[in-house]
């Protein structure tokens, strides 16, 4: 889609205002790129503001608000709610998409810090955005939060058990959500996708990047690849958009099959 087809208000997207946190790399940027082209006006936030800069330099101020800040700050969420009420007039979309984790290792050796900073990152970072982005839904007559787990709630393995049991608890917190808010025609879906960007494998995965090793991790995906970015950035306009109004309380598995592999 074209910078002439977005000023147009054309797209799947067109009226709709999002929000995007860990939107300088990765999923996010995929799917604050996808949003604007679909005719979304976005608030894109991260702690990496020189990323935010590089990653979105020539995209319209009409389109795009980029702004800095931590979801693991109440005050933060504020401000990045703010904004784009002040800018955009409302939240349509939430796409929850900031997460960290640790180096896989034995389950022994994970540090207490490690464990709260994936618990902080990965779970409060929700429980912060509800409050601040429910009220303005509600306002709104409705709205799409879409929470970025991991397949690993779905499938969890040695060596990330804590990072998995945070993604575990999106995809709980999720359904809960999908059943509270449904009355406000507030829709809440996970994606569960399989590991991305080959700088993460080693992180993920425990072993370095090697063409022997990527191959014998895809030997367990069905559809033999890893998850790009805009395979996630696909599936978040689906459900932020009318295509998806009728669908709430779901973990889609973005995953090539990996879940369903030996």
């Amino acid at each position: 889609m074209s910078l002439h087809q977005v000023q147009t208000g054309s797209g799947r997207l067109s009226g709709k205002v999002a929000i995007v946190t860990g939107a300088a790399s990765g999923f996010g940027r995929a799917i604050t790129q996808r949003f604007v082209a679909e005719g979304a006006k976005v608030v894109a936030t991260d702690m990496n503001g020189d990323g935010l800069t590089k990653s979105f330099p020539d995209s319209p101020p009409t389109h795009v608000q980029l702004v800095t800040a931590n979801v693991t700050s109440e005050s933060d969420w504020k401000k990045v709610v703010d904004l784009a009420k002040d800018k955009f007039g409302g939240v349509d979309i939430l796409i929850n998409n900031a997460g960290t984790s640790y180096k896989n290792k034995p389950t022994l050796d994970v540090t207490e810090s490690e464990f709260d900073k994936v618990f902080a990152v990965n779970v409060k970072s929700i429980y912060f955005s509800v409050p601040a982005i429910i009220p303005v839904m509600q306002e709104r007559g409705g709205g799409s939060i879409i929470n970025i787990a991991s397949i690993g709630a779905m499938r969890p393995r040695p060596g990330l058990v804590w990072y998995n049991a945070s993604k575990g608890a999106v995809a709980n917190a999720t359904k809960g959500l999908a059943a509270e808010y449904g009355k406000d025609n507030i829709r809440v879906n996970a994606l569960c996708p399989l590991l991305s960007a080959t700088p993460l494998f080693e992180s993920f995965v425990g072993v370095p990047p090697t063409d022997e090793n990527i191959k014998k991790f895809l030997s367990n995906v069905p559809l033999g690849r890893l998850t790009d970015p805009n395979d996630v950035a696909a599936m978040c306009v689906h459900l932020g958009s009318d295509d998806g109004k009728f669908i709430t309380g779901i973990n889609l598995e973005i995953d090539g099959g990996r879940a369903v592999g030996a």
